[in-house]
C-alpha cells in the first residue's frame, strides 16, 4: 500500500518506530467515520490521500500524560458494496474504530452484524476493538447501555478487548478519550504477544 504514507516528516523520524500504529475505521455509510477522522486530524495534518473507496492518512495524536503516537488511518466506506473490501483493510492492523450513528436504531442490527462479522474473522482475532458511539449529542441518541445490549459486545468473546466511546465528532468530544482507550489496548496486546513468543 504505497499511498505516499512512507515519507515520513522529519519531526516523526524520532519516534521510536513501535509507536505507529496501523487503525482501520469502519462502520455502516453515513455513522460519522470521515468525520471522526477528520476531527483527530487538527491536531497534526501530514498527507492526505483523498481515493474512492477509502482516506488514508497519518496522523500525530498527542494522548494524555506527554505521550504521542503516530497513528495511520484507513478511513474505508460503509456502502454495502464496499464492505467486503474491510477485510483487506484490517489485515495487519494494530486496532479497529468502528463507528455507530447512537440515533440510527433501525440499522443497529446490521451494525452489529458487520462488527461481529469483522471481529471475528481469523486475522481479526484479539485484534482491539473501539466502538465510537457517535452522535451522542442529538436528542434521540441510544445511551451506552443499550448500545451495548444491540451491539452484543459482551458476546465478542474474552478474545476481543473492546471499549464503547460516547462521543460527537463533529465537535470532538470523546474522540480523544476513546483513542487512549485504544493506544493502551493496543500496548497491553503488543505486550502479550511478545511474552507468548518469549516462552516459546
Amino acid at each position: 500500500m504505497g499511498n505516499g504514507l512512507s515519507e515520513q516528516p522529519s519531526f516523526i523520524s524520532n519516534i521510536p518506530i513501535f509507536q505507529s500504529f496501523h487503525i482501520a475505521i469502519l462502520g455502516l455509510d453515513s455513522a460519522g467515520k470521515t468525520t471522526v477522522l477528520y476531527r483527530l486530524q487538527f491536531n497534526e495534518f501530514v498527507n492526505t490521500v483523498p481515493t474512492k473507496g477509502f482516506n488514508a492518512e497519518k496522523v500525530k495524536v498527542s494522548l494524555g500524560s506527554h505521550r504521542s503516537a503516530t497513528f495511520h488511518f484507513w478511513d474505508v466506506g460503509g456502502q454495502e458494496k464496499l464492505r467486503p473490501l474491510w477485510k483487506s483493510y484490517t489485515r495487519c492492523t494494530d486496532g479497529i474504530i468502528f463507528v455507530v450513528d447512537s440515533v440510527d436504531a433501525e440499522r443497529m442490527e446490521e451494525a452489529k452484524t458487520e462488527l461481529h462479522k469483522i471481529a471475528k474473522t481469523s486475522e481479526n482475532q484479539g485484534v482491539p476493538l473501539l466502538v465510537v458511539a457517535n452522535k451522542q449529542d442529538l436528542r434521540h441518541s441510544l445511551g451506552l447501555d443499550e448500545l451495548e445490549k444491540l451491539l452484543a459486545l459482551k458476546e465478542l468473546g474474552p478474545a476481543t478487548p473492546w471499549h464503547l466511546q460516547p462521543a460527537c465528532a463533529i465537535i470532538g468530544d470523546g474522540l480523544r478519550d476513546g483513542l487512549e482507550r485504544l493506544h493502551d489496548m493496543i500496548l497491553k496486546r503488543r505486550k502479550m504477544l511478545r511474552q507468548q513468543r518469549k516462552k516459546r
